[in-house]
């Protein structure tokens, strides 16, 4: 049985005090720190970079998921491993060669991954997700917060997980977009064992309170 995990998205935290929100998400038990990492190119938003990354590194040792919305994410693989990424996802519409991009984010002894945006069949990914160590479904249009979620991507999210079964491998289904504690249950019964929140998270009054809550219907979710 895959362990739930909860990945909060550090564009939602309150950015004058991204040490404290981010120590909030960790002692509250959150597995890891999403990282949206946008070029303005790939998606017209810009979100932060490197030097963003190398700093909060040095403030905790979450395990940092770091979501690369860029061109050609290839060239830049190891500048975010050296800056401290441990999971490091591209985005199949971005990657001329996704499974070569993955091999290399494995040869740095990082955890490669991939996303695909919600309009993207999950088919796209079959063939490189025996490289990948997540897949990642993108249930808003990446580029902005605060979005709705898009209730079509669970049937991806489905597909992925049925093909990750039939072929044996271990690949956990990760998702991203409008995620919250009404449609959460949703989202697990489709596969997915690793949720992206956002404002649920960082944008709730009692930030290491929210965090329980998602862990709580993680455990409810495995006892049924």
């Amino acid at each position: 049985m895959k362990t739930y995990k909860l990945a909060p998205s550090l564009l939602a935290a309150d950015f004058t005090r991204l040490a404290e929100c981010i120590g909030h998400v960790h002692r509250a038990g959150a597995h890891y720190l999403h990282l949206d990492i946008m070029d303005g190119l790939f998606v017209n938003n810009i979100s932060f970079g490197l030097p963003v990354v190398k700093s909060i590194r040095k403030t905790t040792d979450m395990v940092f998921d770091t979501h690369l919305m860029i061109t050609d994410p290839a060239r830049y693989i190891g500048a975010f491993a050296e800056a401290g990424a441990d999971i490091i996802n591209v985005h199949y519409e971005a990657c001329p060669d996704l499974t070569r991009t993955l091999r290399d984010i494995r040869a740095l002894h990082k955890s490669p991954a991939v996303t695909i945006k919600p309009d993207t069949e999950a088919e796209a990914v079959f063939d490189a997700l025996p490289e990948a160590d997540m897949v990642l479904v993108m249930s808003v249009e990446p580029g902005f917060g605060g979005q709705r979620f898009l209730p079509h991507t669970l049937k991806t999210a489905e597909r992925l997980a049925n093909f990750i079964a039939v072929e044996g491998l271990h690949t956990d289904i990760e998702i991203d977009g409008g995620i919250n504690l009404q449609n959460a249950a949703d989202v697990l019964s489709a596969g997915v064992n690793v949720l992206v929140c956002g404002s649920s998270v960082f944008g709730a009054d009692d930030i290491q309170a929210a965090v329980k809550d998602f862990y709580a219907l993680f455990g409810q979710n495995q006892k049924s």
